[in-house]
């Protein structure tokens, strides 16, 4: 039987190239481009397997897992992501997701992890799956940075919009929120991590492979 599932992404184009990929191999139930999109839509299809994009405008992959793994235990999530960043990779397993692939997956290899996670395995694109093995054997966070872990998902979230170039306007669109918002977060993390400049924060950021 075909794997039921539900995609999740916010590029349109990039749904459709998934679809185009996976051809007949799946059932394709429907898709949606943000938390409160997949949501309900999740509830309403019951899939075997959402493909999940790390990061949607109103949040993360993680508010996805958080808000249906509890009452849809059934339902499996796989990742899929242009970010090959452990912090990524270890928040969204952590979270519940039962795998993790990279965006240059082929369609093929897509489609095998789909029916392997349906089935319940664990399917990691070769290169994270070091690191997921290490982190769980080591039994701690991906950093054990504290001043990491005193942020709030948001400000995380902001963190790497900041550091990835994005301007306040072009967060504040991408989450949904106010600029003043935007710039409480980003005065917040700056407090939080002792920094005192975009440049620094980004820096930061970009030694522990947040980018």
């Amino acid at each position: 039987m075909k794997p039921r599932v539900v995609i999740v992404d916010d590029h349109t184009l990039f749904r459709a190239g998934v679809r185009g990929e996976l051809g007949d191999s799946v059932e394709i139930l429907g898709e949606a481009e943000s938390v409160a999109e997949a949501v309900p839509l999740i509830r309403e299809t019951d899939p075997d397997v959402v493909l999940l994009d790390v990061h949607l405008p109103d949040g993360g992959g993680e508010a996805v897992i958080a808000q249906i793994a509890p009452e849809r235990p059934g339902v499996k999530f796989l990742a899929l992501s242009v970010s090959d960043a452990a912090e990524d990779v270890i928040g969204v397993i952590r979270a519940g997701a039962r795998g993790y692939v990279t965006k240059t997956i082929s369609g093929d290899e897509l489609a095998d992890a789909i029916r392997r996670v349906r089935d319940g395995d664990a399917v990691f694109s070769p290169r994270l799956a070091g690191f997921v093995l290490d982190a769980f054997r080591a039994g701690e966070r991906v950093h054990s940075d504290t001043e990491l872990d005193e942020l709030t998902p948001r400000e995380r979230e902001v963190l790497q919009l900041i550091a990835r170039g994005y301007r306040y306007k072009e967060i504040a669109a991408r989450l949904h929120l106010s600029v003043k918002t935007i710039e409480s977060h980003v005065s917040s993390v700056l407090r939080k991590l002792q920094l005192t400049s975009r440049a620094e924060l980004t820096r930061w950021a970009a030694e522990r492979r947040l980018i």
